[in-house]
């Protein structure tokens, strides 16, 4: 039984190594940045750890031996989901890993924009020193907070943010009224937009979701909100972001996650002023990263063992050593 991380950003991978070893799962590694890479990389491998590599049906009809993909992550839009079914191709992932990194993420970056706490920093080092130097601050216990998707992430951050604002309202087409909790309303999305002084994005992203926050509904926001994204880049029109900020919709934007990573330093969004930007970095703690890693490859390790993963996506109905049928 042998394994490729395909790709990976972390210092050293002396954690998975180390869990490979005792679970009797031969690694190999490389960082691969095309399926060209991958395909060459994972050519006698049964299993695949990945980040950012991209797995589609491609790369898993050149390597019919791959059995099962797994994601340092929860999100696994890098993965073609239904190639792997069509492959019999197991999916597994980290789902909640950094449920509350993320939440306490989200909610600092609201909490900085409704505070204006970049721009005082900006204004004290210019020498600038009064209270009112960013421009007006409205109480935010008098503000509507507006979540959009209500899973383990955005049910943390409503519990988190309850007690600073007035009501909390959230949109989620596909969770049942008695998974919100008692103190959040649930509306529709145009409800939320229209109705919300903070929107807060908490969805994965899928051809549902992509582009879903533009022109259309961030027309429909008062003007003067704030707008938080800690999920996906692309779930985000982001010139339709610049556009609102720009005519005053928009008063901030935080954003952890874009369309493009890593940003141009000489981008429009890297010079606005109203724009609070992080690295991707909302899932990280020191203990975040560790159980992130540990459960991805154990994934593997249990599939190798058992014959399925720990956190399985997608149903697959490979074992090691079995290939795809052919198309």
């Amino acid at each position: 039984m042998r394994a490729l991380i395909t790709d990976y950003d972390f210092p050293d991978i002396k954690l998975e190594r180390e869990i490979f070893r005792t679970g009797g799962v031969d690694l190999v590694e490389a960082q691969c940045k095309s399926e060209d890479e991958l395909i060459t990389a994972a050519r006698e491998c049964d299993a695949l750890l990945l980040q950012y590599a991209p797995v589609t049906d491609r790369v898993l009809t050149a390597l019919p031996n791959i059995g099962l993909v797994s994601r340092y992550g929860a999100g696994f839009d890098t993965i073609d989901t239904e190639a792997c079914r069509r492959h019999g191709v197991w999916v597994a992932n980290s789902p909640d890993y950094g449920v509350g990194e993320v939440a306490t993420h989200a909610l600092a970056m609201t909490l900085a924009l409704v505070r204006h706490l970049a721009l005082y920093d900006r204004d004290v080092r210019a020498g600038r020193w009064h209270y009112s130097s960013p421009g007006t601050i409205r109480r935010a216990s008098d503000m509507t907070l507006g979540i959009v998707g209500m899973g383990r992430i955005g049910r943390r951050y409503a519990a988190l943010a309850r007690d600073c604002f007035a009501r909390v309202i959230a949109y989620d087409p596909y969770i049942i009224d008695g998974d919100f909790p008692l103190f959040v309303k649930r509306v529709t999305q145009d409800e939320l937009f229209e109705q919300a002084d903070v929107v807060s994005l908490h969805v994965p992203l899928n051809d549902e979701t992509r582009g879903m926050v533009g022109a259309r509904l961030l027309a429909r926001m008062k003007r003067g909100s704030f707008l938080v994204n800690t999920a996906r880049g692309g779930i985000v029109d982001l010139a339709a972001v610049l556009a609102a900020l720009d005519d005053g919709t928009l008063d901030g934007a935080g954003l952890d996650v874009l369309p493009a990573e890593p940003l141009a330093v000489d981008s429009a969004l890297a010079r606005h002023p109203r724009a609070l930007l992080s690295p991707h970095a909302a899932f990280y703690s020191t203990a975040a990263e560790i159980e992130l890693r540990r459960k991805a490859a154990l994934n593997i390790v249990q599939w190798s063992q058992t014959g399925r993963p720990m956190y399985p996506v997608v149903e697959g109905k490979k074992t090691p050593g079995t290939k795809s049928p052919q198309h």
